[in-house]
């Protein structure tokens, strides 16, 4: 059953002259493993993780850094997810996430299906 679906648009500059514009943010939003990521790769994420939380009915306190996008060896992306992230998905009964990131046109999109 399709517990949440959530969709989220980044603007690829935009995004990139607010992390130069405020270089802690990246810190903030992303894990130790995804900050050396180029910037379309980074947008993408971004939109991954605000996908997510959309998808989780966007609830007040979730952690950037309680969801990470990782890839398997034949390059598809996948959540990683803990904390504050893990728990809100077990209290709506969500067991998978499906993730579909792109980027193009200097625009990174992302789509998040929760499952439970």
């Amino acid at each position: 059953m399709i517990v949440g679906v959530g969709i989220d648009v980044v603007d690829i500059a935009r995004f990139e002259s607010t992390l130069e514009r405020t270089p802690a943010l990246r810190e903030r939003l992303f894990t130790v493993e995804e900050r050396h990521l180029g910037i379309a790769s980074l947008a993408a994420r971004f939109a991954a993780k605000e996908a997510l939380a959309k998808s989780l009915g966007a609830p007040v306190g979730l952690h950037w850094t309680d969801a990470r996008v990782v890839t398997n060896d034949d390059g598809r992306p996948f959540l990683e997810i803990g904390g504050t992230v893990l728990a809100r998905a077990d209290d709506l009964g969500v067991d998978s996430f499906h993730l579909s990131l792109s980027h193009d046109a200097g625009v990174a999109s992302a789509i998040v299906i929760a499952e439970g």
